[in-house]
């Protein structure tokens, strides 16, 4: 749906769940730019690729010697490659229209989050945040990684080298450390366990601010808004915080040493944390001050006006909406089953999540009829009213009020060709190579089955497979009943109707005298089973084997030698 039709008074935001994706056990998400393509990282080590506006698989990525989980998933700004992380320590760069694999690497720890440099159209450079390290810079060309640092010491004169990066004991964090880069890319953003926010250069890996945190929680998730105007924090002290980003997003690394000339006083540290406050002011706070829940994947909306989080409980799927003002407009509350990841669809007021039964819901707005929208005379009625016709309705020249003639000059030419820029996208979203659709496989339909028996055969192999007991008659000849053996097709057009899946009960069995009385009446005669004692009817239509014959008794199908 377009974004200017859509009604200021509803609230953009989704409602209601509109339907759920399922191929396998999903873990993580990722929109391309133009929201277009979902990709989803499943647990077998595959990455699917969902055509959004179809809801069917375009493309499935799967690497024989990967068979981990997937981690995360992160599309390149062309839309044409994709970078996807997993639980057995690998980096992998895949071409999605020619589904081949261009680069691997196995980096030394698992990683949790990925993300491709969003400057280029052709991904040279990456972002990863490990398990247990700091995060890491990772030439794909080259497969060199560069650590950045968590921290400067306590002089403000030199960086602490990765190695200082420990424990008393010598032994690694325990706590992985978030990290995003800036809307071009110039800058790395990262939160460490101290509370604090690093504003680093991540070419020469020198840091030029310091953003403290109030409470110095440690820093779970940290994400740019689309503009790069707002940056997001997700604390362990259950806040999610909304700082407004005061470098340009362009030449954001210039405009940062400009401001970090102009500050002479403070010196080491304090320097750093003066001009960290003023790249970085706090602009909102997001809880739930009753329950004090942890949240879990927080992110913007496409155009940056709202803000979600996911309940961290692995028994709640609620997810929690908040307008920028930081009011909360909006529970949504799904199964009864745990949240992994969320993303906002960049153009349509539509969220995706992942819940632990691999799963992908998809949430979207419940929208409200409204005629009047179409037909300007159109009146709707709260509730039935009685209508009183008009004088001159039924008459045949009636005497109605002259149309009012429109201002619109109908000889001026339209210009169909120019193409208006979407407000939704900047010009680093536009790309004369960007892919923003995949070609569909059709699949090839299955052939229909012209035997009149086909159905009755599939009917009794489910039957046989859901484990109900076979025919007392099979039982006491000492054979299991075989419904997919080539003996069924010789049943009749009328046996089959008889024994339909639905008619296939035990019903109760006549008596030898009430044999004896259908043959009275002139009806087929009846043959006796010597192995069982039991009288049965003989089809004589048989096409089967000679040492085979099919019997029918009531309305069950027996087969016996």
């Amino acid at each position: 749906m377009n974004a200017p039709i859509i009604d200021p008074l509803q609230g953009d935001f989704p409602e209601v769940i509109e339907e759920f994706l399922q191929h396998g056990v999903m873990k993580c998400i990722a929109f391309n730019r133009r929201g277009t393509l979902l990709a989803a990282g499943c647990s077998d080590g595959s990455c699917v690729i969902w055509d959004f506006e179809t809801k069917g698989i375009a493309k499935e990525l799967r690497d024989k010697d990967c068979v981990s989980p997937i981690t995360s998933v992160c599309w390149s700004k062309g839309g044409r490659h994709i970078l996807v992380s997993s639980t057995d320590k690998s980096l992998t760069l895949w071409d999605v229209v020619n589904r081949e694999k261009i680069m691997c690497t196995t980096l030394q720890q698992t990683i949790l989050h990925a993300c491709l440099h969003p400057g280029s159209c052709t991904p040279s450079i990456c972002l990863a945040c490990p398990l247990f390290s700091a995060p890491i810079i990772v030439d794909l060309n080259t497969r060199s990684t560069t650590v950045l640092p968590v921290s400067v010491n306590d002089a403000g004169t030199g960086l602490d080298p990765p190695s200082r990066n420990k424990f008393s004991d010598g032994t690694p964090p325990l706590i992985p450390t978030a990290a995003c880069f800036n809307k071009y890319g110039d800058l790395v953003y990262v939160g460490n366990a101290k509370g604090e926010i690093l504003i680093i250069d991540h070419k020469t890996i020198q840091v030029y601010g310091i953003v403290p945190i109030s409470g110095a929680a440690v820093i779970k998730n940290i994400l740019f808004s689309r503009s790069g105007q707002y940056l997001l924090t997700n604390s362990n002290d259950r806040t999610i915080r909304v700082y407004e980003n005061h470098l340009p997003p362009k030449d954001g690394l210039r405009a940062l040493n400009e401001l970090s000339n102009t500050i002479e006083k403070p010196q080491g540290i304090d320097k750093l944390k003066a001009v960290g406050l003023k790249c970085l002011v706090l602009f909102r706070e997001f809880q739930d001050s009753i329950t004090r829940i942890h949240w879990k994947a927080p992110c913007f909306s496409g155009d940056g006006e709202w803000v979600i989080g996911a309940c961290a409980s692995k028994g709640e799927h609620k997810i929690y909406i908040w307008d920028r003002a930081g009011h909360l407009v909006k529970i949504l509350e799904g199964p009864k089953e745990g949240l992994i990841d969320l993303a906002w669809h960049p153009v349509h007021p539509i969220v995706v999540s992942v819940s632990l039964s691999g799963l992908v819901y998809i949430w979207a707005k419940d929208y409200t009829e409204n005629w009047s929208a179409f037909a300007p005379d159109f009146k709707e009625l709260e509730e039935n009213e009685e209508y009183i016709e008009r004088e001159d309705e039924f008459d045949l020249i009636p005497e109605i009020e002259k149309v009012k003639e429109s201002d619109v000059n109908e000889d001026d030419e339209v210009d169909i060709e120019t193409v208006e820029k979407d407000s939704v996208f900047s010009d680093s979203d536009l790309s004369q190579e960007e892919l923003i659709f995949l070609p569909a496989v059709p699949c090839p339909d299955v052939p229909e089955q012209h035997d009149n028996y086909a159905g009755l055969s599939s009917k009794l192999v489910e039957r046989n497979h859901l484990g109900s007991p076979p025919s007392e008659e099979a039982g006491q000849n000492g054979q299991a009943m075989n419904p997919a053996s080539s003996s069924i097709e010789v049943v009749n057009n009328s046996v089959a109707e008889d024994t339909d899946i639905t008619h296939m009960k035990r019903k109760r069995k006549s008596s030898e005298k009430g044999f004896e009385l259908q043959a009275e009446k002139g009806e087929k005669p009846l043959t006796k089973n010597k192995s069982s004692g039991k009288l049965l009817k003989i089809n004589k239509k048989s096409r089967v084997g000679q040492d085979t014959s099919i019997c029918v008794f009531k309305d069950e199908v027996v087969e016996y030698q």
